[in-house]
């Protein structure tokens, strides 16, 4: 069964087929495969509602659905039933617009979706004076008869129907194609319905997850009987631009290119005892994950940590570090994930968006390329020393937001833990600081430090060899690291990507840097604020 309780169309040729722009690990020199458009039997009625609310499910603004076929094929029952879907309203008048041309209806989301019949379009001029291309920028638009519209830049899905009697009163063929994009889509939507119908979540309601900084998606899936599991959507990583090298940004600074990164180091967790999401289906070559809910109960509380949660958390990265951990995790038979170095190139290329992004769009100062290089060359001489110094599993995200708390569990298992696919091989202090200067959470300076008390106290007592002062050191270093690259981030995702609910969190993350910087170890860099960025240091008593 389908969300909604609709039965699921099947039919032969579900596995996805090739890239449209070629088949993963292809050559630049080979010629991109066209894919075969999806054919599918709708053997009644009922099956090409359920089609309808699948092609639905995947559909965004300024998408244009095309339906084609001979009178009577069932365009207008696929497009009333998407509607309905779109709406969220089962029961909705639909007319036919063939008189209208046009038909605009609300959707759950606000945005709006248009219904359009040409049949008795008399000219393009027709369209003009109904405002079709200004409705159609943000609105879904389903055409019926679409070859009179003429050629468009909107992803397009085309859909073509036709009657076939000889299996059944009621049975439709459709053909299913796509621009590029909209072909991408298709393949993970069917990916989608696959994986959840083969570990058994079909009957389930998918309720969209709120995500995060990335291109990730997460639903939840809901059983009938109240039963809950999460839906990871994680398509490979397209690589970007070059910015350094030839290298695109993902892999200067070393972040996971596909599902198989999470996959690895979340079966290595849970082998360690720690409560990552355990996995309940997988399709890797799709992307695509089935984990199991650890909840939502979280480790703060009004905007502050709950001590004894982060003590626990603080407890849990004790344990991690003072283990000797390996550089590879199995992610399947014959599959391994090996866990890039966080080395002096990453480090240095993420410290360098501060002054790229956010001195600019934030502080109104561009800073002269001797300044920049003179920021590099003192960055490079911080980390030069902790760079040589025993490495470990650096998750990189261990902060309030990626730690559920699961009072039912024992211990260390309370600590649930659900974002590392960025995993590398790094400092220890990293995570720490990630944890104790959270960017979404208030954290004290006497708070700070209390936890780095009970820290220190769990790795002696699990390796008495523990430097103390180099650790000092080292967490001052990476934690001024880590704010320095945070400032630049949150500042790119306002100014190139829309997103400025980040900026609210600017002068907490400012906060924590400045008080970094008043360790003697970043003396050289404090000296440099105080002259190029003044705002960011600390005034001396």
């Amino acid at each position: 069964m389908c969300p909604g309780g609709r039965p699921a169309v099947r039919a032969e040729g579900e596995a996805l087929s090739e890239d449209t722009d070629g088949t993963a690990g292809a050559s630049s020199s080979e010629t991109p495969k066209r894919r075969p458009a999806w054919e599918v039997l709708l053997p009644e009625e009922g099956a090409t509602e359920d089609m309808a609310a699948f092609l639905a499910g995947f559909l965004l603004p300024g998408d244009l659905v095309a339906l084609s076929g001979g009178l009577g094929a069932g365009k207008t029952t696929l497009a009333r039933a998407m509607i309905r879907e779109l709406a969220g309203d089962p029961r909705l008048e639909v007319p036919s617009p063939t008189f209208t041309l046009m038909q605009p209806y609300e959707t759950r989301s606000g945005r709006p979706v248009i219904h359009a019949d040409l049949y008795r379009l008399r000219g393009p001029d027709e369209l003009v004076e109904l405002g079709f291309d200004e409705l159609a920028e943000t609105a879904i638009t389903l055409v019926e008869w679409p070859e009179r519209l003429g050629p468009r830049d909107a992803e397009t899905l085309s859909v073509d129907l036709s009657l076939r009697p000889e299996y059944g009163e009621g049975a439709r063929f459709v053909r299913i194609d796509g621009t590029p994009g909209m072909r991408e889509r298709i393949d993970r939507a069917r990916a989608v319905r696959a994986l959840i119908a083969r570990t058994g979540w079909d009957e389930a309601d998918r309720v969209p997850m709120q995500g995060d900084a990335s291109s990730r998606a997460y639903e939840r899936l809901v059983r009938p009987g109240g039963e809950t599991a999460v839906l990871m959507i994680a398509p490979p990583r397209p690589d970007g631009p070059p910015v350094k090298d030839g290298k695109p940004y993902s892999a200067v600074v070393k972040l996971a290119e596909s599902i198989h990164a999470f996959v690895g180091m979340d079966r290595a967790l849970v082998g360690l005892g720690v409560s990552a999401p355990k996995i309940l289906g997988e399709d890797l070559s799709a992307g695509l994950l089935i984990l199991e809910d650890l909840g939502s109960e979280p480790v703060v509380e009004n905007g502050a940590p709950r001590p004894e949660r982060y003590a626990e958390a603080v407890r849990l990265l004790a344990k991690l570090h003072a283990t000797d951990l390996p550089d590879r995790v199995p992610v399947a038979d014959g599959i391994e994930h090996g866990l890039p170095r966080y080395d002096a190139e990453a480090l240095l290329f993420e410290v360098e968006l501060m002054p790229e992004w956010y001195a600019p769009a934030i502080r109104n100062t561009h800073l002269p390329p001797d300044a920049r290089r003179e920021f590099q060359a003192l960055w490079g001489d911080a980390l030069k020393d902790l760079l040589t110094e025993r490495t470990t599993w650096t998750l990189r995200d261990y902060h309030s937001p990626n730690l559920i708390w699961l009072p039912e569990r024992e211990g260390l298992e309370r600590v649930g833990v659900i974002d590392f696919q960025d995993a590398v091989m790094g400092h220890p202090a990293y995570d720490v600081a990630s944890l104790l200067q959270d960017a979404r959470v208030d954290c004290s300076a006497d708070f700070e430090l209390r936890l780095l008390g009970l820290y220190i106290r769990e790795r002696r007592a699990r390796d008495p060899g523990f430097d103390l002062q180099g650790f000092a050191r080292s967490y001052a270093v990476l934690a001024a690291q880590r704010a320095t690259k945070i400032l630049g981030i949150f500042a790119r995702l306002d100014k190139r990507d829309g997103k400025p609910g980040y900026l609210a969190h600017l002068p907490r993350i400012e906060g924590y840097l400045a008080r970094n910087l008043a360790h003697p170890a970043l003396g050289p860099l404090r000296a440099w604020h105080e002259t190029q960025l003044p705002s960011l240091v600390a005034p001396t008593a």
